[in-house]
């Protein structure tokens, strides 16, 4: 598998745990001209934006530099648009979270709830 597959078969994964968990799947894949997020879940009245790293020879390391505070930022700046667009979603309490899927020494995959915040 190419790297994009690769992704994308996480991304798959990763929806499929959140589910699980009982969370209700908004949007893959959501985009702006500035960032994009992998996945939008809610689950009582949590909104949740979250990224997922498919990572099968990676570190904490590796996960540190994929996840920086610019990318961080182009999430949280991602997210105020889809709540500008989404205005049903105000009253929720809303969540940044990671999903790390493969990654050697963690389950199939990790969640990582809170992972960081707008104030980045």
């Amino acid at each position: 598998m190419n790297s994009r597959q690769v992704g994308s078969s996480g991304e798959d994964r990763a929806a499929a745990y959140l589910v699980q968990q009982g969370f209700t799947i908004l949007c893959r894949n959501w985009r702006t001209k500035r960032g994009e997020i992998d996945i939008i879940a809610t689950k009582n009245d949590i909104l949740v934006f979250a990224e997922v790293k498919t990572l099968p020879s990676g570190s904490v390391q590796t996960l540190m530099q994929e996840l920086g505070r610019k990318k961080q930022k182009r999430i949280t700046e991602t997210a105020k648009w889809f709540l500008l667009n989404n205005r049903q979603y105000s009253n929720s309490i809303i969540r940044f979270d990671v999903l790390i899927v493969d990654m050697p020494g963690l389950e199939p995959v990790y969640h990582v709830e809170n992972a960081f915040s707008e104030s980045v």
